[in-house]
């Protein structure tokens, strides 16, 4: 086992601006890194930009801009977005990074020193789009390339390919073995059998390069500086030589063997075939063991009213613009509690407006400023450490709350964490600490109360931190704890006795609904 937790998403495409996916990623991946850090491993997050291809070399010319000038202005709007989403990475993936193109040349020189590619002149169909040949599986019923496939050329050129077909049987093999020790290559499992099917199909190798003729924005062949390497050995090799990779006979891995394998996080739309097929393949080529795979976590899509989002059909959501108007903490709680991880949502601004008052303004934020009001106003905000009746039942989410996020299943985490805000809640009205305070005979009651409420939110706190980190920290300081964040101090009891609370401040002001 490596002694570091390495967590990757699927690195953005630079050729327009970021939408409610890539964050949704983002997002997710972070929640997953920052709980991993709670449990006390070193993690390495790694997230970064797909700089190359064809089609940025196609919008910088139209722009009338060189390539790296255009890449340079789309990247800065990923890199802004994450940090008012308040990304936790620890490394950016940039593909035109000199240490990027340097392990590249040296993963495809070794490959074929090895004897793994081989030239090859092909005629046929090519997605202008989708950058890539087409065969005939991908016509339609009527014969015709569908609007996905965007305009479409037929050309005959020279390439340099990698030999995929042989390396079928081992792949099933993999996939069926992963499973059955019930570690399995792709989570959510259902998604196995998808990937399966797909790999019972493969019979032809794959195309690496591209002709300079056609496209200069890449990364030259070592052996043939006539070609640039397409995008398989360009923007999936980011895994590894951002995390300290050299593909160089004899050169020290130790920093990289700490890391990996990692858990990749990436979107459905590219399990098959660039996750799920070539890079595990294009990893054995390489060298890599059946032990060395990495791990594919898939998510779905937001949708709107079922369909995809899409720019050209005028529904896409811009994270910015959510951003802007209801700040971080909404936009993160509401992406990762409102879809379970694995499938398909359809994003609505009527819930995310309604999961921010209900359960955030309403539940958590109205607890916490109930909590420090009473303790200030009948005890003067110092508390007695009692023993409490929701202490096992806090134990018990808390336990819960680990296990769901192990899983990579954020929001029933998130459902379990919030389980302990509405038992609150309801303890408050049951107890009814405004009327505890006016008999004497119930002081020790009401301490339990009062002690009972703080405890659960500092707890509440550490729970949350992954999922709206800068408020749940404010959250530790209105309760004046400055104890470890951890797991392992997310047990009953560490408030002390005499503990001073802070002073109330809302946290979460109402959201207004808008048009």
């Amino acid at each position: 086992m490596p002694n570091t937790f390495f967590i990757t998403t699927a690195i953005d495409y630079t050729n327009g601006a970021p939408h409610i996916g890539h964050a949704y990623e983002k997002v997710l991946a972070d929640a997953i890194a920052r709980h991993q850090r709670l449990a006390g491993r070193d993690v390495f997050f790694l997230t970064g930009v797909d700089q190359h291809g064809q089609k940025v070399q196609q919008s910088a010319q139209k722009r009338g801009v060189e390539p790296a000038e255009f890449v340079a202005e789309i990247t800065s709007l990923f890199v802004e977005l994450w940090k008012k989403l308040d990304l936790s990475h620890d490394a950016w993936a940039a593909t035109v990074e000199n240490l990027h193109k340097s392990c590249v040349q040296g993963m495809l020189q070794r490959l074929w020193d090895e004897g793994q590619f081989y030239k090859s002149t092909q005629s046929g169909y090519y997605s202008v789009r989708q950058e890539q040949f087409l065969t005939e599986k991908e016509r339609g019923p009527d014969g015709e390339f569908g609007p996905e496939w965007g305009e479409v050329v037929l050309i005959e050129e020279e390439n340099y390919y990698f030999k995929l077909a042989e390396h079928r049987d081992w792949l099933l093999h993999l996939i069926d073995s992963r499973t059955q020790a019930g570690n399995p290559l792709v989570i959510p499992d259902f998604r196995v059998a998808e990937l399966r099917n797909a790999v019972e199909k493969l019979t032809g190798d794959l195309c690496i390069s591209r002709p300079k003729s056609r496209l200069t924005w890449g990364i030259e062949l070592p052996f043939d500086p006539a070609f640039v390497t397409y995008v398989w050995f360009d923007a999936l090799s980011n895994y590894i030589s951002f995390a300290g990779y050299d593909a160089k006979p004899g050169a020290d891995l130790s920093l990289f063997k700490s890391r990996w394998p990692a858990l990749h996080v990436i979107g459905k739309d590219i399990l098959i075939p660039p996750h799920g097929i070539y890079w595990m393949i294009m990893l054995r080529a390489l060298g890599f063991t059946d032990a060395e795979m990495p791990t594919l976590l898939v998510h779905g899509w937001w949708n709107i009213s079922g369909a995809k989002m899409s720019k050209s059909l005028g529904n896409s959501i811009d994270p910015e613009v959510l951003v802007a108007r209801y700040g971080q903490a909404a936009v993160r709680y509401y992406l990762l509690s409102d879809i379970s991880t694995g499938r398909d949502a359809d994003f609505s601004i009527e819930r995310l407006e309604q999961r921010y008052n209900a359960e955030l303004a309403n539940s958590l934020g109205n607890l916490l400023n109930r909590t420090l009001s009473m303790a200030k106003r009948y005890r003067s905000g110092i508390l007695r450490r009692m023993d409490s009746p929701l202490a096992a039942f806090v134990q018990e989410k808390t336990n819960a709350y680990d296990a769901a996020m192990s899983s990579y299943q954020v929001q029933a985490a998130i459902e379990a964490a919030m389980e302990i805000v509405t038992r609150c809640n309801a303890y408050v009205e049951e107890t009814a600490p405004w009327k505890l305070a006016k008999d004497p005979a119930q002081s020790d009651k009401l301490d339990e109360v009062l002690y009972t409420l703080s405890e659960s939110l500092r707890i509440i706190s550490i729970l949350m931190s992954p999922i709206i980190p800068r408020e749940a920290e404010a959250i530790r300081t209105q309760l004046n704890w400055q104890g470890e964040a951890s797991l392992a101090a997310a047990r009953w009891g560490a408030l002390p006795e005499g503990h001073q609370l802070g002073e109330p401040v809302p946290l979460f002001p109402r959201i207004e609904t808008q048009e």
